[in-house]
């Protein structure tokens, strides 16, 4: 794995770079863990996790700043010295002259921001443990639909595609069409986005490539959506029981996370539009705390013993 290129985690959090002249294209993030070097700016190497983003904040600038300019030269150097992939200044501090020359001397990218250290820290993890998740590609379509996240699976040529052309059409957004690539975020979040490549288009058979984004307009599209919902769509069994009440949710996996999965039969007539949005609203009110099924379930329990008591 190579990780993240340095530019584009320059990019996104507007740093600024003191060394410019410093390749960054070849230079990458493996993790999304940072560090804020304490120890090792006394001179304590021991365990240093220097394959990190390097973050000096205000407490660690002003310990170097009131060493002599020989002494903070010697234990800079072999800090920096240590094959880190960048240190980042936050807190509108400014490393010395000495401290850019060494950064140039070992082609360590040296960046400052205005940021507080700690909403820096913060959101370096944040985009990084986005970057770096592991990550899937599936065959299927993915929606935001009323807020919800649906993905609609299916083999080949069974109307993927036409059920997110015809949600598009009744104002929801696309997310993915034909490609859809998974990221574990966290324990419970997936992520789901388009390859760059096919991003914003549509590929219906009899018609060919269709491009989203300019038939429909921006609100159209989006580019990142959490998976909450998977609907997998299947030819009509005739001998096959489905599920009628939904009292019992079913679930699919991806990368170790569990997610609701409906099983939809197709049959001629059937308006895949009107029921993906229905299955969205649905799971969005159970996730709310309400249950139709339940609900149910219940009056007719409570139907049952009036009769008894009568």
């Amino acid at each position: 794995m190579k990780g993240v290129q340095l530019t584009k985690l320059a990019q996104e959090l507007n740093l600024t770079n003191l060394t410019p002249d410093i390749d960054l294209t070849e230079i990458y993030v493996k993790t999304a863990e940072i560090n804020r070097p304490a120890l090792q700016l006394t001179g304590y190497l021991e365990h240093f996790a220097n394959e990190r983003v390097q973050i000096i904040g205000y407490v660690e600038y002003t310990y170097l700043m009131q060493l002599s300019d020989e002494e903070r030269t010697f234990k800079y150097e072999r800090f920096i010295s240590s094959k880190i992939p960048c240190v980042i200044f936050s807190t509108m501090t400014r490393p010395s002259q000495d401290m850019i020359d060494l950064a140039y001397k070992y082609n360590v990218p040296t960046f400052v921001t205005e940021r507080t250290t700690s909403s820096l820290m913060a959101e370096i993890i944040r985009w990084l443990g986005v970057q770096l998740a592991p990550c899937i590609s599936i065959h299927g379509v993915l929606v935001d639909v009323y807020g919800e996240g649906v993905l609609i699976t299916g083999e080949s040529g069974i109307g993927k595609s036409e059920a997110a052309l015809e949600l598009i059409k009744r104002g929801h957004r696309l997310v993915s069409d034909d490609v859809v690539e998974l990221r574990k975020v966290s324990d419970v979040t997936l992520v789901g986005s388009a390859p760059d490549i096919t991003r914003h288009f549509i590929e219906l058979r009899g018609i060919g490539i269709i491009d989203v984004k300019t038939l429909f307009g921006v609100e159209s599209v989006k580019d990142t959506q959490s998976v909450d919902l998977v609907i997998k769509l299947e030819e009509w069994d005739r001998d096959k029981e489905y599920d009628r009440l939904g009292l019992h949710e079913e679930y699919t996996e991806y990368l170790g996370n569990k997610i609701v999965c409906h099983s939809l039969p197709i049959r001629p007539g059937r308006n895949l539009a009107v029921i993906v949005e229905s299955a969205a609203v649905n799971h969005r009110q159970k996730k709310m705390g309400y249950n139709a099924a339940e609900e149910l379930y219940k009056r007719v329990q409570a139907n049952i013993a009036k009769k008894r008591e009568e």
